[in-house]
């Protein structure tokens, strides 16, 4: 029985062994050339100007919940796309009716100013 679990272990042996080999081939050969641009905390354009474990505005939540939301939308349009054929006119205004409710809380969200950053 333990035969049938060999191809696997080998199969894990391997991709271990090629993911360390990566990473000791780019450890050897990469340039060591410390810099102190390089060793700072951050890479993004200007120093640190505050704690890194600072609190977050609710509004930088509200928003990605809102990208989230608006944006997952799209993942159904691919199977809603590849069976619209079959399922009719039924399918379609189901469609036409989730695309509705969330234009209007889009509407709804653009006027109460919660897609605006400050």
């Amino acid at each position: 029985m333990l035969e049938n679990y060999l191809p696997i272990l080998i199969f894990i042996l391997v991709g271990i062994a090629v993911g360390m080999a990566f990473l000791v081939i780019g450890f050897v050969l990469s340039p060591h050339k410390p810099d102190a641009e390089k060793g700072s905390p951050y890479e993004c354009g200007f120093e640190a100007f505050e704690d890194a474990r600072m609190k977050f505005d609710v509004r930088f939540y509200l928003v990605a919940i809102l990208f989230i939301l608006f944006d997952l939308e799209i993942a159904f349009f691919f199977p809603w796309a590849v069976v619209l054929d079959q399922i009719g006119p039924v399918g379609f205004w189901a469609m036409m009716l989730f695309l509705g409710i969330l234009v209007i809380g889009f509407i709804y969200e653009w006027k109460k100013g919660a897609l605006e950053w400050e």
